[in-house]
């Protein structure tokens, strides 16, 4: 079973910004797409984007193009990076694998906090 691990959260100043990265704890040999979802405080889970293997980007309509999603295939990792973050981005950032029928795997997240 894959395990996903986030970092790179924390508590940042409006304004601020933040690098997740979101590693994979084997080597996918198949397709696959990792994706980056946030849950905020009382609201359902999101999704951001997505990456595919050969580094092809798709983004929810509702994402700002302050959010950047990149990945590295070698080393089974992806990122999610975060600028002109404001208290409304305050949330647990997740992410997911999908590769195969049945084959979907997701970290524990980690929590983005904009606060002053």
């Amino acid at each position: 079973q894959v395990q996903l691990v986030e970092s790179g959260g924390g508590l940042v100043q409006p304004g601020g910004s933040l690098k997740l990265s979101c590693v994979a704890s084997e080597r996918i040999p198949s397709f696959y797409v990792m994706s980056w979802y946030r849950q905020a405080p009382g609201k359902r889970r999101e999704l951001l984007g997505s990456i595919s293997r050969f580094g092809n980007v798709n983004y929810q309509d509702s994402v700002t193009a302050r959010f950047t999603i990149s990945g590295d295939d070698t080393k089974m990792t992806i990122f999610l990076e975060m600028t002109s973050l404001t208290p409304e981005d305050t949330a647990v950032y997740y992410c997911r694998i999908d590769y195969g029928a049945g084959s979907e795997y997701w970290g524990q997240g980690t929590q983005v906090t904009v606060s002053s």
